[in-house]
Formats: structure tokens, C-alpha cells, sequence
């Protein structure tokens, strides 16, 4: 894939093991067979060119967020970091947490979501379904409403599990669908889900110290309607 050379990421932290970043709104976290551009053949190639790398660049990617989705991500530079994260990944000890907004007053405030997800790869959409169907898996989330404006919730989710469209679907089919979701329904006019990766918390994978990362949504609409908070 050719890739843009004037591809500047928005650096959280770097040192030789991790890159934390920002990733923008509509960009595939890696490739798929659309062959549109993807923000980790991006990183790679910059690195390359910052670095003046002869070869291949080492990039373990640790996570994933859905293409209209922006938000901090982390990356491992080397295969010992990419191996245990990977590992904090299974254990549930990497932290996510996601900012959103969603139709409706969420009620309750507070509370944790639990679902067997079905996804459809031909139309690379995902289902909610009974459990023991088969290929389906469990998702969990746990949510804090932190504010109302004009029949929107502004949530604080906390992921369990990393299913794929996870938050999305699962929102759903509580009944208080993403704003701005035109896959999942309440387009509103606006570009994207609104949905934000605001926060991760992890152990650093050599020197054992925990890390937290934050990253605030964009001042546009819906986010600007709780702005206060």
C-alpha cells in the first residue's frame, strides 16, 4: 500500500518499547481489503523515515479501534513488548475506557452490560444473540452516566472484554443507540459514532510501572454539549 509521506501522528509517549498515540477519526487501525490507508502502515513507514530504518520496522499492534472511531492507542516496538501486553490483553489488566454519547437518559446511572455477540464477516456487522449460539462470544462492559443534555447521555465505559463493534452493539440493544452510529442506527447528522478511546492504563511491558494515557474528543458536536463537564 502507498502511504501519505506527510503522516504526522499525535504522540502521547514513546520510549524503545511502546508509541502511544492519538488516533484521528476515519482511519482503519490496519489494513483490510479495502486497501484504504491505515494508521499502522502509517506508523511504520514513519518511523522508517524518521529513523532512517534500512529495513522492515517492528510494529505489534496491541489493540484495535473501529475505523470512525478516534482516540488513544498503543503500539509495541519490539515483540518482548508486543508479547506482554498481549498477555495483559488476555488477562483483563489492560484498562479501556471510552467516552460516549448516546440517545436517551441512561437509566441506570450506573451499571454493567452482559452479551453474546454474533459477527457477520460477509456484512461485517455484529449481533447481539442467546448464549451458546454458535461462534458467539461473551461481551462485557461496565458504564457511568456522567451527564444529560436534550435527551443525550454523556457515558463513562469501561470495557471488560474487546469484542468487535462491542460498545456499539451492545448500546444498541439497551436501547440508547451511539449518536452519529449510521451502521448501527441515530446518524443525527453527524459523521461518526460518537465514541472516544479516552483513557488507557497498563502495566509498561520492561519496566513494570503502571501507566495512564488520556485523550479528550474534539470540541464538535455532540461532545461540545458537555463541555462543562
Amino acid at each position: 500500500m502507498q502511504v501519505s509521506l506527510s503522516f504526522t501522528p499525535q504522540l502521547l509517549f514513546e520510549d524503545n518499547h511502546l508509541l502511544v498515540i492519538e488516533k484521528p477519526v476515519n482511519l482503519l487501525s490496519q489494513a483490510d481489503h479495502s486497501g484504504s490507508p491505515d494508521l499502522l502502515s502509517l506508523l511504520k513507514d514513519w518511523i522508517k523515515q524518521r529513523d532512517q530504518k534500512p529495513g522492515q520496522v517492528f510494529l505489534g499492534l496491541v489493540q484495535r479501534l473501529d475505523r470512525p472511531v478516534g482516540g488513544v492507542m498503543v503500539f509495541a516496538k519490539t515483540s518482548k513488548a508486543a508479547s506482554r501486553l498481549a498477555d495483559q490483553v488476555r488477562q483483563r489488566t489492560l484498562q479501556k475506557t471510552y467516552l460516549a454519547v448516546v440517545a436517551g437518559v441512561v437509566d441506570p446511572p450506573e451499571w454493567t452490560l452482559t452479551d453474546w455477540l454474533q459477527k457477520d464477516r460477509h456484512s461485517n456487522t455484529v449481533r447481539v444473540v442467546e448464549s451458546g449460539v454458535s461462534q458467539a462470544k461473551q461481551a462485557i462492559l461496565h458504564y457511568e452516566r456522567i451527564a444529560v443534555h436534550a435527551n443525550k447521555s454523556l457515558l463513562r465505559i469501561q470495557l471488560e472484554t474487546g469484542r468487535s463493534h462491542q460498545i456499539r452493539v451492545q448500546l444498541v440493544h439497551c436501547g440508547h443507540p451511539l449518536l452519529g452510529d449510521h451502521k448501527y442506527g441515530q446518524a443525527r447528522n453527524l459523521s461518526g459514532p460518537a465514541l472516544w478511546s479516552h483513557q488507557l492504563q497498563f502495566q509498561h511491558p520492561i519496566l513494570r510501572k503502571f501507566l495512564l494515557f488520556t485523550s479528550s474528543p474534539p470540541k464538535t458536536k455532540p461532545w461540545q454539549d458537555f463541555k462543562s463537564v
